[in-house]
């Protein structure tokens, strides 16, 4: 069998390094350029196809949030200056243009998913889950994984999707825009609300009237590591089998793993091996295998790229069986 993978698929590229808020901030392009030395250092890069990155149009964009919102995106990036929410989400010349490649490059993606040869996707600059339909927010301008829906049910006709997110942070950006819709399954396994930042993803939120019970939210004590992790995949596993999705959407955001300067999980790169395993095994029974992972937080620039390598080596594996 030939050493190269021809369905899986990796996007890098300057123009998705560009999205970041500077070298002193937690999310810099220092993250993209830690994660492609590593790829390359394990020689994943000669087992996968390259995708390049690509600007979403405007259109695109606004298939997930508002034209005023998206509008207020350009005039900012033009000055550079203030927020884009209040207070955590700085604009920069040219953070259109940068938050405009993240969905693009996700949307790239998708399409080869959909139509193209390849089975696994992963953008490493991407599953910016926090904002909001009408405002950034928590380091995210666009919401790529929210325009991912949007584009898989309006461009593509796939109708029931799976959000997984396993970041530390609660992805309350794509539930509380998808809360009451009964086709997009939710999982999330997150830091519990009461000692991380956004403060939501109860055990109680499982969705609003004909989606009740088609979200879980699973908040983990601060602290909890790879064991405790793998007893409550369980439950997620059984989430997504019970609601047979058709396609899956996996932001595997690296802020989980033991060490990270703004959340309090002890997650080792085993986890994110684990959960990119067993949701192969699960796309390859209901979704035709297809399933994209956007990279989302992590800012310690070794555990993002070992946590994100173990994603990709477990779609080459899955290509291999």
């Amino acid at each position: 069998m030939s050493n190269i993978s021809t369905e899986n698929i990796v996007y890098t590229g300057d123009a998705l390094a560009r999205y970041g808020f500077g070298h002193g901030h937690p999310f810099s392009p220092q993250r993209h350029h830690a994660f492609v030395d590593e790829f390359t250092r394990q020689q994943l890069d000669s087992k996968v196809a390259h995708g390049e990155p690509v600007m979403a149009t405007q259109e695109a964009i606004e298939r997930f949030h508002t034209h005023e919102y998206v509008e207020k995106v350009k005039e900012q990036s033009i000055t550079g200056d203030g927020f884009l929410d209040c207070g955590d989400t700085p604009a920069f010349k040219g953070i259109y243009e940068a938050a405009g490649t993240v969905v693009g490059s996700v949307l790239d993606a998708l399409e080869e998913l959909v139509h193209g040869e390849y089975k696994r996707a992963f953008v490493p600059i991407a599953g910016l889950h926090h904002a909001r339909r009408d405002s950034a927010a928590g380091f995210c301008v666009f919401n790529d994984c929210g325009v991912a829906i949007e584009t898989l049910r309006k461009e593509y006709d796939i109708q029931r999707v799976a959000y997984i997110d396993i970041d530390a942070h609660h992805g309350d950006g794509v539930f509380y825009a998808f809360e009451d819709d009964p086709d997009l399954i939710f999982a999330d396994i997150h830091e519990d609300g009461q000692y991380l930042y956004p403060g939501t993803g109860s055990v109680d939120e499982t969705g609003k009237g004909n989606a009740a019970g088609t979200k879980l939210n699973i908040p983990m004590p601060p602290e909890s590591g790879d064991e405790q992790f793998f007893r409550v995949w369980k439950q997620v596993e059984n989430f997504l089998t019970k609601a047979k999705p058709e396609f899956i959407l996996f932001q595997c955001g690296a802020d989980s793993l033991k060490g990270d300067p703004i959340t309090h999980m002890h997650y080792s790169p085993a986890a994110h091996a684990y959960a990119a395993k067993r949701l192969c095994e699960v796309a390859d029974q209901y979704c035709g295998g297809r399933i994209l992972a956007m990279g989302g937080g992590g800012y310690i620039l070794k555990n993002l790229s070992q946590a994100w390598c173990k994603v990709i080596k477990e779609f080459i594996k899955a290509t291999e069986l």
